[in-house]
């Protein structure tokens, strides 16, 4: 594996960390989006059976996928800081996010890639 200088690092890092919150700010927006929508949906209805249905299924969907979202956002920040946690937790949102095919396998990928270099550990020691 190709080692990364100092300087480098710190691009790919700023680079990274861009990534993990744009991308996981996106799975926020549409947690937002499905929780309106289905509700709004509910609420057009007219139907009170309908809408309760509706409402619960829009906030568990929006929430669980907010949940999903928010560790990258964190993530991201925490690189673009130098912290230490950051660089931990971005690891595991980077192997999580190997499921999440196509854009999470390439950022998760990209992650370790950068992330597991050697001069990693001494870019985000504390």
């Amino acid at each position: 594996m190709d080692q990364l200088s100092q300087k480098d690092l710190q691009l790919h890092a700023s680079i990274l960390g861009w990534l993990l919150i744009v991308t996981h700010a996106v799975g926020l927006v549409v947690a937002v989006f499905l929780f309106f929508l289905l509700t709004g949906i509910g609420a057009a209805t007219g139907d009170g059976v309908a809408f309760s249905i509706l409402s619960v299924t829009g906030t568990a969907l929006g929430l669980f996928i907010a949940v999903l979202s928010l560790p990258g956002v964190l993530a991201g920040y925490g690189l673009l800081t130098r912290k230490s946690w950051g660089r931990l937790l971005a690891l595991v949102v980077a192997v999580l996010g190997l499921l999440n095919f196509p854009v999470g396998t390439i950022v998760g990928l990209y992650a370790l890639w950068v992330l597991l270099q050697q001069e990693a550990s001494y870019y985000f020691a504390a």
